[in-house]
């Protein structure tokens, strides 16, 4: 009991301190340079910049529309981390404002680049909480209940609508949707490295003559499984067995430790690869990613 609520702390302050940088990186860096960008904050920004509507009315009401047009289409699958991320982002981009500092960067590029990469880590701690900020996560599962598509593509789409709808806005032109542009580019960058590094996986042989000893500490000690094939040292012609692990990138530094302690003279060969399925790494249901409970999940 105490370990969860230990755990649950822990979870909602990363939450919460990425929702700070998340709110920071518009507040100090994009709107303060009329920068658009992705997603509900930046539609958002879109409308302020438009209409004078500050951010945060905008932001509370779009993503309530949502999570009821949400709850209707889809029913149960929102949880309360999502509740929590959207009422604190709201708030914090009310109070943010009244912090007197801003970029003084006069370079716009730079400005959004910043503010792109800033956004980018503060969704990516979200994310990797389990929390996320609605908008465009709860169109991305409505779409994909109708039709068979990948949330990035939705994203993608709804951030080149959003940020394009700039060059409308009288006074603003196409450099202004290049900015924009260019910090959506560095916010997909960042959450990408952020997210898929978390889930890299690599497989490694492991050629030793201790290789026992190995596999046992490799499933206990990092709990991931071992397979063992026989082999020949053709050289020695010596019979020996080749350990295939894989696991995730995260735990190679770990892995590679354990095998040297055990055998120093072991060769080790580390390979990356693309996709893993299966138990303890990522599922395919029906010859296809679940990706609709993938995303649920992160709305959970």
């Amino acid at each position: 009991m105490t370990k969860t609520i230990i755990s649950n702390i822990r979870s909602y302050s990363i939450m919460t301190f990425g929702l700070f940088i998340f709110v920071f990186s518009w507040t100090a860096f994009l709107i303060p340079n009329e920068i658009a960008g992705g997603g509900v904050s930046g539609l958002a920004s879109v409308i302020q910049y438009a209409t004078g509507f500050k951010v945060f009315n905008s932001f509370i009401i779009i993503n309530v529309v949502l999570l009821g047009i949400g709850f209707l289409i889809l029913g149960k699958g929102f949880g309360f981390k999502t509740i929590y991320c959207i009422i604190l982002a709201t708030v914090f981009f009310k109070v943010l404002p009244l912090i007197p500092w801003v970029s003084d960067i006069e370079d716009k590029l730079i400005n959004s680049v910043l503010g792109g990469t800033l956004s980018g880590i503060g969704i990516g701690m979200i994310f990797l909480q389990g929390g996320s900020t609605g908008g465009t996560d709860i169109i991305a599962l409505i779409v994909g209940k109708f039709r068979e598509t990948s949330p990035g593509r939705v994203f993608l789409w709804c951030d080149l609508f959003i940020i394009g709808s700039v060059f409308f806005i009288p006074g603003k032109s196409l450099s202004d949707v290049i900015y924009g542009y260019f910090e959506m580019v560095s916010f997909s960058y960042v959450i990408d490295m952020i997210l898929t590094g978390n889930k890299q996986s690599v497989q490694i042989l492991v050629f030793s003559s201790k290789f026992a000893q190995i596999a046992d500490r490799a499933m206990s000690e990092i709990g991931r499984g071992v397979t063992a094939l026989s082999s020949t040292g053709w050289y020695t012609q010596n019979e020996s067995k080749v350990l295939i692990v894989v696991l995730r990138k995260t735990q190679l530094g770990e892995m590679t430790r354990l095998v040297k302690e055990i055998d120093k003279d072991a060769f080790i060969s580390v390979t990356s690869v693309m996709s893993v399925y299966g138990h303890g790494f990522d599922q395919i249901k029906s010859g296809k990613i679940n990706w609709r409970k993938n995303s649920q999940k992160e709305l959970s």
